[in-house]
């Protein structure tokens, strides 16, 4: 006659054995979906990739098309982010206080200078005309914005 411990502990290995296995395949079968699934984004990638790589190859091989200038003057201005911090340490102003004489921000100004951005062609021009004239009359021209 078998020991009573050893039936209930063979009764439980078996419960547990059973329970698991219905877990594990549980899990098993959301594995292999989820490789499945890997499998397909990985293919979309690399047709992606490889349809990129065609369509960048068509756009350098297609002759680039001559700019056009909005107008003479836009054409023959240059923007230096040096030559503008020199010219506004040169007249003693302020970033916000020569952005006023351009019609833009202190904050613009610093970020021109820094050469985290660039200016439009109407800031352009006001920066161009900046170049030439003194101290006392971007006083003036500031007493004057008030």
């Amino acid at each position: 006659m078998p020991n009573l411990a050893s039936v209930l502990k063979a009764e439980v290995t078996r419960l547990a054995r059973k329970e698991l296995k219905v877990e594990t395949d549980a899990l098993r079968k959301l594995v292999a979906s989820q490789r499945s699934e890997l499998s397909a984004l990985r293919k979309r990638v690399s047709d992606l990739e490889r349809a990129q790589k065609q369509t960048s190859k068509a756009v350098l091989a297609r002759k680039p098309a001559e700019p056009t200038p909005a107008s003479e003057d836009d054409s023959k201005l240059r923007f230096r982010a040096a030559g503008m911090a020199a010219n506004r340490r040169r007249l003693g102003l302020s970033a916000a206080d020569f952005g006023r004489l351009i019609g833009a921000t202190g904050q613009s100004v610093y970020a021109w200078e820094t050469g985290k951005s660039k200016p439009r062609s109407q800031n352009l021009a006001a920066i161009a005309a900046l170049r030439g004239i003194g101290k006392r009359e971007v006083a003036e021209r500031l007493a004057a914005l008030g």
